[in-house]
């Protein structure tokens, strides 16, 4: 039996936090990628994002990115790689803090936004990715994307790794993502992101922008918590794995 780990950023819209618009999608997911800091989050979404993934039974991955608010941590920056290191670490420390106040544990990292699409490509930025999480911990897996040459970085480094495909994003023919700036990077269809996140299950490919195929293995698929319309692309994606006899089971169990 074919198995995938369906994980989602969250913590990020505090108005989604509180109003039970963010709860709504993790009956759909397996792990959720909890923002700590960085491009957004604080203490009290942190708090509340752990407390609802404990109640669906829902493994917790922290979400660090450059510490940019005003660009969603989404602009790319020229950080010194020392920075990088310590701002992983602090905000991976205060999540992994709030998270023992819970009596919940942290599974995986996953970096987000500028700061993930960089070190995809830069094998520095990835090794101060990886220094950072090292410093508060080596027991758990690290997300990348896949195919590139993070993984091996963090590989070398001594982390598991899980490598990523998404659901509700458009792939460039060299097998990374379609930058946001094109107006159909985004997949806003459920029915289309279910298709494209079967197609990356069962067979292991995707259809690039140009309408090539490219080949994509993953350990873990990812639906944005913020595209609109998330929560019915999460249950699409969901309901059609299932359907095809994939088991939907988190990178932690």
């Amino acid at each position: 039996m074919k198995r995938i780990d369906l994980n989602c950023d969250m913590g990020e819209i505090p108005e989604a936090v509180a109003d039970g618009t963010q709860e709504a999608l993790m009956p759909s997911l397996t792990s959720v990628n909890i923002a700590c800091g960085g491009h957004a989050g604080d203490e009290a979404t942190m708090k509340t994002t752990i407390e609802q993934a404990l109640r669906h039974k829902i493994a917790i991955g922290a979400h660090p990115g450059y510490p940019d608010r005003a660009n969603f941590g989404r602009r790319e920056l020229d950080f010194p790689m020392d920075a990088v290191t310590h701002s992983v670490f602090h905000q991976v420390c205060i999540l992994a803090a709030i998270a023992q106040t819970c009596e919940a544990q942290i599974s995986y990292v996953k970096p987000h936004g500028a700061l993930y699409n960089q070190a995809a490509n830069n094998p520095e930025l990835a090794l101060a990715i990886a220094k950072g999480v090292a410093r508060w911990s080596r027991e758990v897996s690290l997300v990348g994307l896949a195919g590139s040459r993070m993984l091996d970085v963090f590989r070398d480094a001594g982390f598991r790794i899980a490598a990523e495909a998404f659901a509700d994003r458009r792939y460039e023919p060299n097998g990374t993502l379609r930058s946001r700036k094109f107006a159909d990077a985004l997949l806003r269809e459920p029915a289309e992101a279910a298709q494209q996140a079967l197609n990356l299950v069962e067979q292991g490919k995707v259809v690039a922008s140009d309408g090539s195929e490219i080949a994509i293995s993953a350990q873990t698929l990812c639906i944005h918590g913020d595209t609109p319309g998330a929560v019915q692309i999460a249950a699409a994606v969901a309901q059609k794995l299932r359907q095809a006899g994939v088991l939907l089971s988190s990178l932690a169990g």
